[in-house]
C-alpha cells in the first residue's frame, strides 16, 4: 500500500491565504510570527533531543550503566529509535514549513491588501 502524504503542506498553503483574506496584513504578520517562533523552538528541541538520545545510547554501549544487554540499554535503544526521526527528519522539515508559509504570504500579499475583510 502506498504511503498517503500528510495534509501539512496544504495547511501551510491555505492558512496564510485565509488569514490574509479574513484578518488582513496584521493577521498574516501574526500568523508568520507565531509560526516562526513556535516552529523554531520546536525544531531546535527536536534536533537537540534526537542527538541527546543518540549520544545516550552510545554512552551506554561504551559500558556505562551496565553496558549492552541490560535494561538501560534496551531503554536507550528505544530512545534512539525515537530520536533518529527527530533529528533527521522532523526538526529540519519545520524549516521548510516556515519557508512555505512565508512564501505563500509574500505571493498573496496583493490579494491580502485588496480583498481583506478588516
Amino acid at each position: 500500500m502506498a504511503a498517503r502524504p500528510s495534509g501539512t503542506p496544504l495547511l501551510a498553503i491555505v492558512a496564510p491565504i485565509l488569514t490574509g483574506l479574513i484578518f488582513g496584513v496584521p493577521g498574516v504578520i501574526g500568523l508568520l510570527v507565531g509560526g516562526l517562533s513556535a516552529g523554531f523552538v520546536l525544531a531546535i528541541f527536536m534536533a537537540n533531543s534526537g542527538g541527546a538520545w543518540d549520544n545516550a545510547k552510545k554512552y551506554v554501549e561504551e559500558g556505562n550503566f551496565g553496558g549492552k544487554g541490560g535494561e538501560v540499554h534496551r531503554a536507550a535503544v528505544v530512545g534512539d529509535t525515537v530520536g533518529d526521526p527527530f533529528k533527521d527528519t522532523s526538526g529540519p522539515s519545520l524549516n521548510i514549513l516556515i519557508k512555505l508559509m512565508s512564501m505563500v504570504a509574500i505571493v498573496m500579499a496583493g490579494l491580502t491588501v485588496s480583498w481583506s475583510l478588516f
